[in-house]
């Protein structure tokens, strides 16, 4: 036996590499399908997901609290540059978070990872509570609004039709992304070609108006000219009107797992979608002050409609169509990587776990999206939302700034840990300042909006002590869960996913320090 063993391996050592080749594809063509989530977001489909996730109802909303709380028209145009100066810094801090650990989430796994539970289960509470079931709500608002204003072109549409209105929408973009990942992502593409379509068309009109000589407006001496003299604070509350129109600049890093070829095109798809939403954003500005007064801006709930009624003529039904089109690809996209994060938190045991179960058959997590579409219907239903657009500006600046900070503490804790991008200090150190500057003026101008704010976060720790922290509970409420848990399965036809043979067998699931990678030639995940 010996001796056939010995005959054995030494047929084994000559065998060529052609074959050997052919028997381990031929062995990885033998894998079963396996239950996870798919690898479809290639770099098209990334940089769709930011710019459709950026691009929603903010640059329609946002720039009429933009030069009210900045005062002049040039001083509100510095502000939407400077924004999205700001997003591009903090996007290639998250991008080195990003393929340092590549997990989907987000801010919530980053922190989770950096500084343990509380605080990345505080980021998750706020952010699942108020934070994206609002923007939600707002976005759909602001659809309905536009759908139903040529069918109430004298008055404001009525409330009931409103919601209804929203409330289907929703409800109809999460059928489709718990149908299908595949069919989630074209609807982001192809709406977000047409979101960017329509602010083209305002800014064509806009550079036709400046060409004919009607610049008048963006003239140093007159943009410079404020109608009130804006306080530091007031430019800080300008600033947070419009990160409201840039969140969303991080929401790839909610599906890095569902990204092909994360390390590639994760900091890709950020680099080309921050620095075109800026231009666009800009131009955008530019356009509505070249042809409005800052009077006329200001007294206008829908400043791309009375753009449109003053330039477009009897062409002017094409502006609410447009936004229509645009929120509508923000609610989906809000509804697919929100739902990411409850993913995520589920499967970190910081939300029961049957958010953490993908449908057996099309790999979407069902449960996660129900939760998503169910928590901004409540909202919804609640009552005018667009108050509370501060507080969510406020929780974003909160989060990004917290994870930014994690970043500097993970390179003192981890030196030697393998970095594919690793962004110079000057960056989140640049970010960090404009953002404690940013929060401390919030702060003393708007002590109530931001304290709200803060109460919403803190709300979870008792939540995190009693539902994580506490594991010694009494039997019955284990048995509930349980027994909740196997009814979601039953009625979702939901498992956990299992990882993907493929990837173990080419690549470590986890991320290791240099040292360790030097021993493995085939790198870190």
């Amino acid at each position: 036996m010996d001796g056939g063993k010995r005959k054995r391996s030494v047929c084994a050592n000559r065998e060529p590499e052609a074959q050997q080749k052919m028997v381990k594809d031929k062995k990885i063509k033998d894998i079963p399908e396996r239950v996870t989530l798919k690898k479809e977001i290639g770099l098209l489909s990334a940089c769709t997901i930011i710019i459709g996730n950026i691009i929603g109802s903010g640059i329609f909303i946002s720039p009429k609290g933009v030069l009210e709380h900045s005062g002049s028209v040039g001083l509100a145009l510095l502000v939407w540059v400077s924004g999205g100066g700001i997003a591009a810094l903090g996007s290639l801090c998250y991008a080195e978070l990003g393929v340092t650990i590549p997990k989907s989430g987000g801010d919530y796994s980053y922190v989770t990872e950096i500084f343990g539970g509380l605080i990345g289960f505080l980021l998750l509470w706020s952010a699942v509570l108020i934070m994206y079931p609002t923007t939600l709500a707002v976005i759909a608002l602001t659809f309905s609004n536009y759908v139903l204003q040529p069918v109430f072109p004298e008055c404001v549409p009525p409330y009931v039709a409103t919601r209804m209105l929203s409330t289907t929408c929703i409800l109809f973009l999460t059928w489709v992304n718990c149908f299908s990942v595949r069919m989630a992502t074209r609807i982001q593409d192809i709406f977000t070609v047409g979101k960017l379509m329509a602010l083209g068309l305002i800014i064509v009109v806009g550079l036709v108006q400046i060409c004919k000589g009607n610049y008048e407006g963006l003239t140093p001496h007159v943009a410079f000219e404020f109608f009130k003299s804006p306080t530091v604070g007031e430019i800080a509350l300008a600033f947070l009107q419009a990160s409201f129109a840039f969140s969303g600049w991080n929401f790839l890093n909610y599906v890095t797992e569902e990204v092909v070829e994360p390390r590639r095109n994760l900091p890709r798809a950020i680099y080309i979608s921050i620095p075109l939403v800026t231009f666009v954003y800009t131009l955008t500005n530019i356009a509505y002050f070249s042809s409005m007064s800052p009077e006329e801006l200001l007294a206008s709930n829908a400043v791309a409609v009375t753009f449109g009624e003053k330039l477009l003529g009897m062409f002017s039904t094409i502006m609410p169509i447009s936004v229509a089109l645009s929120t509508f690809g923000g609610i989906n996209g809000y509804l697919f990587t929100s739902s990411r994060l409850c993913f995520s938190g589920a499967r970190e045991g910081h939300l029961p776990s049957l958010l953490a179960m993908i449908h057996f058959r099309s790999c979407t997590p069902i449960p996660a999206l129900l939760v998503s579409c169910t928590a901004s219907i409540v909202i919804l239903c609640i009552g005018e939302t667009h108050n509370l657009i501060n507080y969510v500006s406020f929780i974003n600046y909160l989060s990004y700034g917290v994870t930014i900070a994690g970043l500097l503490y993970y390179r003192w804790k981890k030196p030697n840990l393998f970095r594919p991008i690793k962004v110079n200090l000057i960056v989140p150190i640049t970010y960090l300042l404009f953002w404690a500057l940013l929060l401390g003026f919030s702060l003393h101008s708007e002590p109530i909006v931001c304290g709200v704010g803060l109460v919403i976060m803190l709300t979870g720790v008792p939540v995190y002590f009693l539902g994580v922290h506490w594991k010694e509970k009494p039997k019955c409420i284990y048995d509930f869960i349980e027994w909740t848990t196997y009814l979601g399965q039953k009625l979702f036809f939901v498992v956990f996913p299992q990882f993907d043979p493929i990837v173990i067998a080419t690549t470590p699931t986890d991320w290791t320090d240099k040292s360790s990678a030097t021993s493995n030639a085939s790198g870190t995940f």
